[in-house]
């Protein structure tokens, strides 16, 4: 018998604290075949990166031990020095981690930080590390690779600096490759191309994969063995089919009844809330299935109304700073929202979804275009003229964490904009902000706790109670639960449903994940490259869709359904296009149709044809 690439027996961590050491992963053990992929899944707090940065030997030594056996070849890692650990990482084991803009320079171009990688770890020369890193790129699916080598971090969207990340793993083309979250913040067809990508390169090179991850449609899509963690320890362990099809552990039947399942709200009428787990006991929590909402009246006069809208961004080079291009992030967008309605909005990035939502709430400016708010056009109003009607427009980000003031008390946050506004008085205030966070399950004494006190999905709460604190009439929730575990994104998702239910808000949900925008849609608008390319209501849009982009957002999100891997078709994806156009560049009219009832679909020509 064949022995693993990696076996990892009784592997127990612990951190140093003020009140000694406290265990956070306990004998955890796994082995890992060369061409294999073996997938830890949990959610936030399981212990499953911990175990991947204990393999890697990349925990501080003064403040973490290390306890058991991790053996990569039969070579035992624990006793090995840091100087022959450094020979092993990159080489052997390569690792991606979740957030790249904390693993990539942001004073260092992308292309210098690729060809770093190849002449140290593969003595090229600068020349020849230099093309490698632009056929990466381009493999890894970057457009425009050639140019964007020369640029750095912070002018790439998050899904393209993940892809970096990726490209930057697979440079020496390691015998273990450690993948923790690495698609969470990826469109549905990144993430497809990348999954294809991975299991590529272990039938070219024999790799072992190590995915780390809580999206339980990747691990149907990927992996060919599955440990399921809770609180640091495996709760159960198997092929994934067996995993899929007969879960033992009340955890991992949770985790399943949690994932979204496209094709699952057919004949449903209307949003429908998630499941939810007991993140402490991991047990399933019934939620009650209450009579829905009412259904929101497109008779009836929009509370939003976008017409025709555009957003250029001018690019400018040389001595004058002259325009020779423009990025054309939104072209001739038109859509309504109602009360009570939720419209989604879906796309890759780079498609100018979030561009919209900024625009529609005023924090970029408009190129083009009318933005009616109650039969208001509100587009190029100056700021103050604007201020009294940004009280019924709030915007929900996706990093809670970002938008909220780390040095300022949760409850002074949430009271800001009430104070700014004249809404309430200071006296008034506290009692106000008790309320709101009754509201949004959370209890008024944590008030005078700071951000970091808080889990991510206890953070986007505040973020939605401060949103909530000027009574707005509509919502932008841009890209509000992609990176939060399945609970967290359950809680919230049905917190936001309940909150349309009883106040009425019309949310504008702006998100790149399929299965959660069938579930809580009354309409969805597919956009590509600026440009909304289907419109419909969402038995429409996932029941009969009808442009070529729209069936391939559907086609590319994973089915977890291990069993059906094999028979899924191969994903054909196009390489995507610059929307960055000549200063000088008019765009042609797009022609709508209506297909049926309230859903139109613009016209497309060949370039669309794939069977070519």
């Amino acid at each position: 018998m064949t022995p693993p690439l990696l076996s990892v027996e009784n592997l127990r961590v612990s951190f140093k604290g003020d009140d000694g050491w406290t265990p956070v992963v306990h004998d955890i053990a796994f082995d890992i075949s060369a061409g294999q992929t073996v997938a830890i899944v949990g959610e936030s707090g399981s212990g499953k990166s911990v175990t991947s940065l204990a393999i890697m030997r990349l925990l501080q030594k003064e403040h973490s031990r290390i306890e058991g056996s991790i053996r990569l070849n039969g070579k035992e890692l624990t006793s090995l020095s840091e100087t022959d650990m450094q020979r092993i990482r990159g080489n052997e084991i390569s690792m991606i981690f979740q957030e790249p803009m904390t693993s990539l320079n942001p004073s260092l171009t992308i292309g210098f930080q690729l060809a770093e990688v190849l002449m140290t770890h593969r003595g090229m020369g600068q020349r020849e590390a230099e093309a490698e890193a632009v056929r990466l790129m381009e493999r890894v699916r970057i457009p425009s690779a050639a140019a964007r080598v020369k640029e750095y971090p912070h002018r790439l969207s998050g899904g393209m600096r993940q892809r970096v990340m990726i490209a930057m793993a697979l440079t020496c083309k390691p015998r273990l490759l450690i993948a923790d979250e690495p698609t969470t913040a990826l469109d549905v067809t990144i993430q497809a191309q990348i999954l294809n990508l991975i299991r590529e390169l272990q039938q070219e090179e024999g790799m072992g994969v190590l995915f780390i991850t809580h999206d339980m449609g990747v691990v149907a899509e990927i992996s060919d063995r599955t440990v399921v963690m809770l609180h640091g320890r495996t709760v159960e362990s198997g092929t994934t089919e067996q995993i899929f099809s007969a879960p033992q552990h009340a955890y991992t039947r949770a985790l399943l009844s949690a994932v979204p399942k496209l094709g699952s709200m057919k004949d449903e009428p209307a949003p429908k809330k998630f499941e939810e787990i007991d993140r402490t006991t991991g047990e399933p929590i019934k939620v009650l299935d209450e009579a829905p909402a009412k259904q929101p009246d497109l008779n009836a006069k929009p509370i939003l109304e976008v017409r025709n809208l555009r957003k250029y961004f001018d690019i400018r080079s040389g001595l004058l700073r002259k325009v020779n291009g423009r990025v054309h992030a939104v072209e001739d967008v038109s859509f309504d929202i109602h009360q009570g309605e939720t419209l989604a909005l879906v796309g890759e990035s780079g498609c100018g979804k979030s561009t919209t939502g900024r625009a529609i709430v005023r924090l970029t400016d408009v190129t083009e275009g009318e933005i009616l708010l109650d039969g208001k056009n509100i587009a190029h109003l100056e700021s103050i003229a604007f201020r009294p009607y940004r009280k019924s427009m709030q915007l929900i980000f996706q990093d809670p964490f970002a938008s909220l003031n780390p040095s300022m008390r949760v409850g002074d946050a949430i009271a800001e904009p009430m104070l700014a506004h004249g809404t309430v008085t200071a006296s008034q205030a506290r009692d106000k902000v008790a309320e709101l966070l009754n509201q949004v399950g959370l209890n008024p004494s944590v008030r005078n706790r700071f951000p970091h006190e808080f889990s991510g999905g206890q953070r986007q709460r505040i973020s939605i109670a401060r949103a909530l604190s000027l009574r707005p009439r509509l919502m932008v929730a841009d890209e509000a639960v992609s990176a939060l575990d399945v609970s967290i994104k359950a809680q919230v998702i049905n917190l936001m449903l309940d909150l349309q239910k009883e106040m009425g808000i019309a949310f504008l949900f702006i998100s790149h994940d399929m299965a959660v925008v069938e579930r809580i849609s009354h309409r969805v608008a597919v956009m590509y490259l600026g440009e909304i390319v289907e419109i419909g209501t969402r038995s429409a849009i996932f029941g009969n869709p009808q442009h070529p982009y729209t069936k391939r957002l559907l086609s590319a999100v994973p089915i977890p359904d291990p069993s059906r891997r094999a028979s899924r078709p191969e994903l054909k994806l196009a390489e995507l296009k610059s929307p960055i156009r000549p200063a000088d560049y008019i765009a042609p009219k797009r022609v709508m149709n209506e297909v049926s009832a309230g859903h139109y679909v613009q016209e497309w020509g060949p370039e669309w044809d794939t069977s070519r």
